[in-house]
């Protein structure tokens, strides 16, 4: 059976990454294509539940490789319920963030290195790796201006300004890192030019894996 296509979506907190995967979702699905649409951490009941656990904002006595390890545990669960399957099934899958965010979050903003969050990922990905990245980067006081205007912050949004610098600078190396898999897209732009531009890669990606 073919193998499907693993595209993930990444970017600092208001970049708008999941309104616009949403956008080239239900694109998709009104073309034809075979398609679901998932999330990370999340996506299937036990790595939600573990999203609950790192996001609530009480839990700010989180130690930040406690917090790399659950998204690593959320990530492996996710992937051999929802992802692989999706995958071995030929199906297209949409992934709102994956191990590239571990990198920046939790590899530069907490500072515990990329290549120390990434080996420790590999235990819990294997040999799984998106097929294509599109990195929504917006200027982090923009993003922050965005998502001020939210009902529910959670833990991540509440972190400090420079915090917010760290995970922008982190996806900046994660990119030099990845260039051939890794697209990045201008998110400072309004919302129908960064869905153009986005839907347009995705589509080079899928007819052309």
């Amino acid at each position: 059976m073919q193998k499907g296509t693993f595209i993930t979506f990444e970017g600092n907190e208001g970049c708008g990454k999941t309104t616009i995967s949403t956008k080239i979702y239900e694109q998709l699905i009104e073309e034809g294509y075979d398609v679901i649409q998932t999330r990370e951490p999340g996506g299937i009941e036990i790595a939600e539940k573990i999203r609950e656990l790192i996001l609530d904002p009480e839990h700010t006595a989180m130690d930040a490789r406690t917090e790399a390890l659950l998204y690593a545990a959320a990530r492996r669960q996710h992937l051999v319920e929802k992802v692989i399957p999706a995958l071995e099934a030929g199906m297209i899958v949409l992934c709102d963030r994956f191990i590239d965010s571990s990198l920046a979050y939790q590899g530069v903003a907490r500072g515990l290195g990329i290549e120390e969050i990434y080996q420790m990922n590999q235990f819990a990905i294997a040999d799984t790796m998106p097929d294509a990245t599109l990195l929504l980067k917006v200027d982090p006081e923009n993003g922050l201006q965005r998502i001020a205007s939210r009902k529910h912050l959670d833990r991540l949004d509440q972190e400090s300004e420079s915090f917010h610098y760290l995970v922008a600078k982190g996806y900046d190396e994660v990119a030099k890192l990845y260039p051939k898999r890794i697209t990045v897209i201008d998110a400072n732009q309004n919302v129908e030019a960064v869905y153009a531009d986005t839907y347009r890669k995705v589509k080079e990606v899928i007819d052309h894996v």
